[in-house]
């Protein structure tokens, strides 16, 4: 519909002149869209009227990087001198490094150095998600400089939420609501009118951590500090928003199985092959493992075939259980309502409700195996199984991304199923090995 619709008389793919009156949010998502040849196209019109680098700025790092490397020398080098500092180094990160070092050399020194100081920050921190473009205040201005200063830099700012107080060694001493400064006497000293106690976030801080410290004290925006205090640059909420968003995906994609955490749904079928395929294999691996309790009780099985009806569902119900598990445990790490040090607190309450939860299931079980043939042993040895295994279950399910997150791995990136495999083997050693022992009256 877009492309039928929007056929100018140049044969442009879109109709330009429409499209700069929107939001670059609403263009990055009409860019992304469009067939790749589309997609430059629309941007070699955009970039005449200025708006490229906007548009490019909203899109998704990877999917703006692809694009980006179809540009002309001079349009590369003038979009990236148009985008935010944040923007340009996100887009910049998904770039080959030999562009990137191109690109630099190309700008002139001041942006180049911003830009390279940038890039020096893992992108998962708070040095990675700031802005440079912070506005800062001298603490012995009066107000009326203040005032006059901030209108000079208005233009360039990231945001003017707030701006932060700096002494002459550009050390952060006091942060001031503009409220505050519109108010205040034109005579009054800055150093007087600020709030000394000021949050703000390391550079090398974790980006999960941003996140918890912006959910804490509902700022709209918290400066980022060297080691020394120097005020480096601001993190905004929208980068934050951004950053959840991306952590989010990546979990949720991670859980379900593809350790990249990245994967487009219309993107080619060899690209998702690669990024499933690999993993989907080491969970063969991981399968055969499992079965090697069943292969133990081969005997077993031959002489009790209904074992083979029961034993699936002991060892299901533990992967299920320790998913739930781990899945709280994960999301209460992600959040900063559980630490290291609370692990055994953590361990006591799974242990309690795998006590109680175990105890119901099994007893379900138990009824249904009794009614349906009619052996006492065999549905008291179900119910004692999966009551055992369901407390095993979320014992391990809570206990594992603990220890992920300790050896500094992601604990939604291989969890799932390594403690799937575990809660098999438990599972089948279990209801295998009860069922042997009592296999006479069965």
């Amino acid at each position: 519909m877009m492309n039928q619709e929007t056929k100018q008389k140049d044969d442009s793919p879109i109709s330009v002149a429409e499209l700069i009156k929107q939001h670059p949010a609403e263009v990055a998502e009409i860019i992304s869209a469009l067939k790749e040849e589309e997609a430059v196209e629309l941007l070699h019109r955009l970039f005449q009227q200025r708006k490229a680098a906007a548009a490019l700025g909203e899109m998704d790092p990877e999917d703006a990087a692809e694009l980006y490397t179809e540009l002309s020398q001079e349009e590369k080098i003038q979009i990236l001198t148009r985008m935010d500092p944040d923007d340009a180094v996100d887009l910049l990160e998904e770039l080959p490094p030999e562009m990137v070092r191109d690109l630099l050399s190309r700008l002139d020194r001041e942006e180049s150095e911003e830009l390279s100081e940038l890039l020096t920050y893992e992108p998962d921190t708070a040095g990675g998600l700031m802005s440079p473009d912070v506005i800062s205040v001298h603490a012995d201005h009066t107000v009326q400089e203040t005032i006059e200063i901030l209108r000079r830099q208005a233009e360039d700012a990231e945001t003017l939420y707030y701006a932060y107080v700096v002494d002459e060694q550009n050390e952060l001493v006091g942060v001031l609501a503009l409220r505050d400064l519109v108010l205040a006497k034109p005579d009054q000293i800055i150093r007087n009118l600020a709030h000394k106690e000021v949050v703000s976030l390391p550079a090398d801080m974790d980006a999960e951590e941003v996140l918890n410290v912006f959910d804490k004290y509902n700022y709209l925006a918290l400066p980022v500090v060297d080691a020394a205090n120097h005020l480096l640059g601001i993190v905004t909420v929208d980068d934050v928003i951004d950053q959840m968003r991306e952590e989010t995906t990546e979990d949720f994609l991670r859980m379900g199985g593809i350790p990249s955490g990245e994967e487009h749904p219309l993107e080619a079928p060899t690209a998702s092959l690669k990024k499933r395929w690999p993993w989907m294999a080491a969970n063969i691996f991981f399968n055969l493992i499992a079965v090697i309790g069943v292969a133990v009780f081969e005997e077993s099985i031959a002489t009790v075939a209904f074992l083979a009806v029961l034993m699936p569902i002991v060892s299901d119900m533990g992967g299920n259980v320790a998913m739930q598990s781990m899945a709280v445990a994960i999301r209460g790490m992600a959040t900063g309502q559980v630490i290291w040090n609370q692990l055994l607190q953590v361990l006591r309450k799974e242990f309690v409700v795998g006590l109680m939860n175990g105890a119901l299931l099994g007893l379900q079980l138990s009824i249904i195996t009794y009614i349906w043939r009619g052996n006492i042993y065999l549905g008291l040895i179900a119910m004692f199984a999966l009551w055992l295994n369901t407390i095993l279950a979320t014992v391990i399910g809570s206990l594992f991304p603990f220890c992920m997150k300790k050896l500094g791995l992601d604990p939604a990136m291989m969890s799932g199923s390594i403690v799937t495999t575990i809660t098999d083997l438990c599972g089948f050693f279990l209801f295998l090995g009860m069922a042997t022992m009592y296999l006479e009256h069965l």
